[in-house]
This record gives C-alpha cells, sequence and structure tokens, in this order.
C-alpha cells in the first residue's frame, strides 16, 4: 500500500472527491483526576429551573476548570462545528470544555435543571450529527492522556483522545491497539460502537479489547465498568454506541506486542470488477487471521472507475506474496499497479489515515492543533453487511450499483468499500458484547462525497443513491454498522442491535432511566 492508498474511509471521501477533500496535542497528565479539578461533583438533582439564563450560562462556566464557549464568544463559530461539514447548521447553545470528570457531572447536573439536551462529544465523528445538540455539548476532547504499562500489556486512554496520538503512544512503546483508521476519530465513539479496523481479524473489535471502562452517568456519578463491578455496563459500552449510557472519562484496553506490519495494493481494469469481488470474498473467507483486507469499487467522478484489494498483513512480505499470488490466479487477470512492502505501525496507520508524510501533529485540523494540515469534509454514508458469499449475480449487481452512480452523479466522487470479517471478530459469541454482528462475511460501507463547487443537484442526486442501495441492492435483514450511524435506516434498533437490544434496554433503565442521554438513534427505554 502506498501514500496514495487509503482506507475506506480515507479514500472515498479524500481521493475521490472533486476538489478540495482533505481529511490537542496529548494533555501533560494521564489520570483524569489530576487534570486540576478541586471542586466536588454537584449533588444530582431533579429540580427543573427553567430555561438557563446569561448569569446561569456565567456560573456554569466559572465552575469549571475547563471552559464554557457561547454564541456570544469569537471561538462559537468553529467550536460548533462538526468533523463532517455538511452539518454547518447546528448551533448548540453552550459548548463546555471539560478537564475533569467532575466537569462533565456538572454539565450533566446544569442540563438536567435545566431541561437542555446535551450531547457528549470526543472527535466529532458523528455519521448522523449527534455529537451536537441545540442545548448543551460536553466535549471531553481535553481528556486526551495515553499512558502504557508494556509490563501488563494495557493501555489508559482518556475519552478524548484522538486515534492518531493513541496509536502514536502505544506504538512509541512497542504495543498495538486494534482500531480505526480515520486519524482525528476521538477513541470513545469508535470504542462505544465497536471499533472496525485493519488489525481486527487478528486481535478483535477495539471493544472486544477494552477492560475497564469509566463514565460519567445520567444522575452525576462517577461509574468504573469492568469485570467485577457494573459488568452489565461494561457489556453495552462493548458496542452499544456512543452517547447511550453516560460520558465516558476513560478507557483501559488490552494491547498486543507489535507485530511485522506489511501493507499491499492491487488495482485491477474496471471490466474484470465482478470477477475482483468475488475472488476477493472467496478469498478472505480462507485467509489467515494475520491477513486484513478490504475490496473498493469506486466512482471517481470525471477520473472513471477503481477497482482495488488493499490490506495489512501481520507478517514478512514474502509471506504476504503467496496469498496475494493466490488472489491473482483467481482472479485470472494482472493487476495494473501492485505494491506489497513492510512498514511500522506507526507509518502503517498514518498511510491507511491518508496523511502519510505528515508527522503526527499535521495529522490534525488545525482547530485541534496549530500544526494541523488536515480539513473537514462533506459525505455521506450507508452500511450493511454480507452474510454469505455473493453468488455471481449479486456481485456483478453491486458493479453495477457503482455504474448507477456515476449515471446519476458523474462529478460526484463515491463507491462501496468491503471490509473483511472472520479470524477473530468472528469467533466472539454475537451475544458476549453488544456488538452483535459477530457471524459476517465483510462489513460494507457506501459513501459519496462532495465540496463546495459540487452542484447541488449532484448532491441531491448521490443522496437519491444511497436511498436506492438501501431499498433495492443491500439486503435489508443483514444488519448495519452502528458507527457508520444512519438517520435514514428505518429498522435501525434491530440493525444495529439484533437480538441484543433488549438487553441494552435494560441496562438503559438501570443507568439513564429518564432518558437524558437521548437523541434521534439512541437506545430506548423500551
Amino acid at each position: 500500500m502506498t501514500p496514495n492508498s487509503f482506507d475506506r474511509r480515507a479514500f472515498l471521501r479524500r481521493s475521490l472527491q472533486i476538489g478540495t477533500l482533505a481529511t490537542g496535542a496529548l494533555a501533560a497528565s494521564l489520570t483524569l483526576e489530576s487534570c486540576g479539578s478541586k471542586k466536588p461533583s454537584p449533588a444530582p438533582t431533579t429540580t427543573t429551573l427553567g430555561p438557563p439564563a446569561s448569569a446561569d450560562w456565567t456560573k456554569l462556566g466559572a465552575s469549571l476548570t475547563g471552559s464554557l464557549v457561547l454564541p456570544t464568544n469569537r471561538a462559537y463559530a468553529q467550536d460548533r462545528l462538526l468533523y463532517n461539514s455538511k452539518f454547518v447548521n447546528l448551533h448548540p447553545q453552550g459548548i463546555a470544555y471539560c478537564q475533569s470528570a467532575d466537569d462533565i457531572a456538572r454539565c450533566v447536573e446544569f442540563a438536567t435543571s435545566h431541561a437542555l439536551a446535551l450531547a457528549g462529544r470526543s472527535g466529532g465523528h458523528s455519521y448522523g450529527g449527534y455529537s451536537n445538540s441545540d442545548g448543551l455539548v460536553i466535549d471531553v476532547s481535553r481528556l486526551s492522556g495515553v499512558s502504557v504499562d508494556t509490563s501488563a500489556n494495557t493501555a489508559v486512554v482518556a475519552a478524548g483522545a484522538q486515534l492518531i496520538d493513541v496509536y502514536n503512544v502505544i506504538g512509541q512503546n512497542d504495543r498495538l491497539l486494534p482500531g480505526g483508521s480515520c486519524p482525528t476519530v476521538g477513541i470513545a465513539g469508535l470504542t462505544l460502537g465497536g471499533g472496525i479496523g485493519v488489525f481486527g481479524r487478528k486481535y478483535g473489535l477495539t471493544s472486544d479489547n477494552l477492560r475497564s471502562v469509566s463514565l460519567v452517568t445520567a444522575d452525576g456519578r462517577h461509574v468504573t465498568a469492568n469485570s467485577h463491578d457494573n459488568n452489565d455496563l461494561l457489556w453495552a459500552c462493548q458496542g452499544g454506541g456512543g452517547g447511550n449510557f453516560g460520558v465516558a472519562t476513560s478507557f483501559t484496553f488490552n494491547v498486543h506486542p507489535m507485530p511485522q506490519v506489511t501493507l499491499f495494493t492491487l488495482q485491477f481494469p474496471w471490466d474484470v470488477a465482478t470477477t475482483m469481488l468475488e475472488a476477493w470474498q472467496q478469498w478472505i473467507g480462507t485467509a489467515p487471521d494475520e491477513l486484513w483486507s478490504n475490496c473498493q469499487l469506486l466512482s471517481q467522478g470525471t477520473y472513471g472507475y477503481l477497482a482495488q484489494v488493499s490490506g495489512v498483513y501481520c507478517g514478512s512480505s514474502a509471506a504476504l506474496a503467496t496469498l496475494l499470488t493466490s488472489l491473482q490466479s483467481s482472479i485470472g487477470t494482472a493487476p495494473t499497479y501492485r505494491f506489497n512492502g513492510s512498514s511500522d505501525y506507526l507509518r502503517a496507520m498514518e498511510i491507511e489515515a491518508g496523511c502519510s508524510g505528515l508527522s503526527v501533529a499535521s495529522c490534525h485540523l488545525p482547530s485541534q492543533n496549530p500544526d494541523g494540515k488536515l480539513s473537514r469534509s462533506a459525505y455521506s454514508a450507508k452500511s450493511s453487511y454480507v452474510n454469505a458469499p455473493m453468488t455471481h449475480a449479486q456481485a456483478a449487481a453491486v458493479v453495477g450499483a457503482l455504474e448507477n452512480l456515476k449515471s446519476r452523479a458523474p462529478s460526484v466522487g463515491g463507491g462501496l468499500a468491503f471490509d473483511a470479517y472472520g479470524g477473530a471478530l468472528n469467533r466472539v459469541a454475537s451475544d458476549q458484547t453488544a456488538f452483535v454482528h459477530r457471524d459476517k462475511v465483510a462489513g460494507i460501507q457506501a459513501t459519496y462525497s462532495w465540496s463546495t463547487y459540487t452542484p447541488a443537484a449532484e448532491i441531491a442526486a448521490g443522496q437519491a443513491w444511497l436511498t436506492w442501495l438501501g431499498a433495492d441492492v443491500f439486503d435489508p435483514l443483514s444488519g448495519a454498522y452502528q458507527n457508520y450511524i444512519d438517520p435514514t435506516l428505518v429498522d435501525w434498533k434491530t440493525a444495529y442491535y439484533g437480538a441484543n437490544l433488549q438487553r441494552l434496554i435494560k441496562v438503559k433503565n438501570a443507568y439513564d432511566p429518564d432518558n437524558r442521554f437521548s437523541f434521534a438513534q439512541s437506545i430506548p427505554l423500551s
């Protein structure tokens, strides 16, 4: 895999968009209690005081060791934005940058007292815009410390840490945490919704590696969930979705000794795309756990189509070459481009993130780090799963779906990415964690993206394409990935959680009986 090859999200939103589509530093303190808070947590209250007045907001801001940004502040115009620049019309009443669990508890109490909607925000990448609300946003990005215990093979990661920083610190300790690839995604949202990544077939989901999580719950309590205490909450936080049970403050993960890492990319002529997809799904189904791969079918707007298989292998380039030869033989056509090369963990994740050649500091938004070189992007997405290897006709229909996109919106970049499941991902029982999707061949993400120059009619055509995919191409019974949360999905509760929904509802009632953590697709009370 070369610096021009990106993961499913970075590639689909970065290299496909026509126009510009470029996708805090680590805190010194590594524990939440040492972040400067000297004030006791507020006592829980159920008294409703009515909408907050200016004096109430001033009092809240003064009580925080962090800071409060209001619409009257100069920073508000920038701070209210999420990563996805299509969410430009969200205007919270306040944004609290919390530096401690006590700060978070005060904010939860304030929102409860004044009957304000609230939303937790880590990286701000919610596909549905749920990292924002019209009330109070509790931003945990200043809780960003990462520490590693190499003797115990564990890492403690504060809830606001972004993935590029997590991988940097853990990698410096010669350890690995499986996770996503978008560099500015927050660890909290990734983990709570599952956490698919390029090392998943070998080491499982991010949430499979979760040993303990600390949260502030709806009643203002600081709660730790692990195998001994509040284990029902730990179970729910392993794939139950972000923003449902409280505001996370820190996570303790198992981490793994660093393997040898090799990257690869194979690109094929578009006229063999159907054969490539068929061969790939059979190939990955018999591959060793050490091999993760995705299969990408992309419409690059005016640049035409791209059929590509890429991935990461925990092993040598020579061993990977044998596996790749087997795939190429099954396809029966030589690739137009081939790369197979060793890498180190951090560089591999930088390439997957689409920021190869940038420093860790540069691999941020400028609003997150003064050296940041990345930018926000606008995109929409839909997800599904492959339950069993597709027939030739089904694979041909998928390829036809890409051609359908190009006919609808010829200048819009978009496509389908198939992420390999199997291995450690599928060896976990479907009810062992809240993440129920344990029997899949692959996950599917459909994405289209646009720039400020894209005509409104083509943006609408891209959305119509996603709607058509969901209705006429994807299997409605296969489910959907909760971290690719989709506001247009009708039966989302079943699609995301399946048979685990009722247990999640029970946990919701235990920890948030008044439904304070509520949004359009949050876990319901019944």
